[in-house]
């Protein structure tokens, strides 16, 4: 018999691609790439694998229901249509988040939450004379209303908490990058642990601990203490951790060079603290260095990959800032490959490099450019660049 069901899985903005290909190596069925989401089939084991080992997904949701709606009346029956004593308990607590995209609905999400919560409550009351409770913050069922146009689903949240709180962030700098984006970012940048990896300004670590975890293939949510599947009515501990150990048999070890720099020590301080926060000391090497100063210092192929400081973050000269970094990368670090993610298109002018791809990524609200330089070994590093537009960008933090 089988028991697969559909899914989607939440995403950032320029990830979906990405997304899709997690999904699918990790063997999902009928993988279709939507907006900030990919659909895609599985069964309840699967369900729980998602959630363990996808770096790039935000959140995985069950859907429920599906159906046509055209005002709050259709939407509270379409609600109160569903046996939900099948997922809570009426001793039991719940919450409701809400996504809304439909000229039918002029009300905002936060109206169409309470409506869907007064149909649940009013439909316990009426069928067993007392009704759970709301819990925003550690409910017992997370439940997620989507209206786009004149449909509705109703999802079961199976994540919970989002998907980028791994559980190994103990300490943070002025705007940590975000933990999917950052493993997104490696994904895209096609390093899988064959070479060096040098993120040059890591700030609290973040994008060297999602790199060493590609590295190795640990799986992403390996230091989660909870997901939201965990209290559900038909969750199974057993099936969830012969998954777990399943992929816990699939780490290996990456013997090549994972280094981060960082010219302020509370930053390196920081950094190595989650490092060892998430066990990967003995894969990460972290310096107080400023990468001004620096040099490549490994052998053979490397991926530069970093996060410098955009103008909204620090008051710098940014054109200089750029400046020196494409002069650093150019003169110190030949056979290296670099990306770097920026939401000043301008300063990227500055860098004076040509870019071999440029890829359209949101951080938080601001549209960024993931932007790719070939260093080269020998005279081929000092080539001028060509004027860049954004004709040359191949896609969409």
């Amino acid at each position: 018999m089988n028991n697969d069901f559909k899914m989607t899985a939440t995403t950032l903005f320029g990830l979906e691609g990405v997304l899709a290909e997690e999904l699918k190596n990790l063997g999902a069925q009928d993988v279709k790439e939507g907006i900030r989401s990919v659909t895609f089939r599985g069964d309840t084991g699967f369900m729980y694998k998602a959630n363990i080992a996808l770096r790039t997904a935000v959140r995985v949701l069950k859907p429920i229901k599906t159906c046509k709606i055209y005002d709050e009346e259709d939407l509270y029956e379409a609600i109160q249509k569903i046996k939900w004593e099948n997922y809570l308990e009426t001793e039991g607590t719940f919450a409701i988040g809400a996504v809304v995209n439909s000229k039918n609905f002029t009300s905002n999400s936060h109206y169409i939450s309470l409506k869907s919560k007064d149909a649940i409550a009013d439909y316990f009351r009426h069928k067993y004379s007392k009704r759970p409770n709301v819990d925003l913050d550690y409910p017992d069922l997370k439940i997620h209303i989507h209206i786009h146009k004149e449909w509705l689903t109703v999802s079961l949240d199976s994540s919970g908490d989002s998907l980028h709180k791994r559980g190994y962030r103990t300490a943070t700098n002025i705007a940590p990058i975000n933990e999917v984006l950052a493993a997104g970012m490696v994904l895209l940048s096609g390093y899988r642990g064959d070479e060096n990896f040098i993120d040059p300004m890591c700030g609290s670590g973040t994008i060297l601990i999602e790199a060493a975890m590609i590295a190795n293939n640990i799986p992403a949510n390996i230091n989660r203490k909870l997901f939201a599947f965990e209290n559900w009515k038909d969750y199974d501990e057993d099936l969830y951790f012969t998954i777990q150990d399943s992929l816990l048999k699939k780490i290996r070890s990456s013997h090549f060079k994972i280094m981060g720099f960082d010219k302020a020590p509370s930053a390196v301080q920081k950094a190595q603290a989650n490092v060892e926060s998430a066990n990967l000391d003995e894969f990460i090497d972290v310096h107080h260095v400023n990468f001004f100063n620096s040099k490549k210092e490994v052998f053979g192929n490397t991926t530069i990959l970093f996060n410098p400081p955009y103008g909204e973050r620090l008051n710098i000269d940014t054109e200089e800032f750029y400046k020196k970094i494409g002069d650093t990368l150019k003169h110190n670090y030949p056979g290296s490959t670099a990306w770097l993610i920026t939401s000043d298109t301008d300063a990227l002018k500055a860098v004076g490099l040509r870019t071999s791809k440029r890829i359209a990524l949101k951080n938080g609200d601001l549209n960024c450019k993931f932007v790719k330089y070939e260093l080269y070994e020998g005279t081929r590093k000092f080539k001028e660049p060509k004027e860049e537009t954004d004709a040359d960008s191949n896609s969409e933090d």
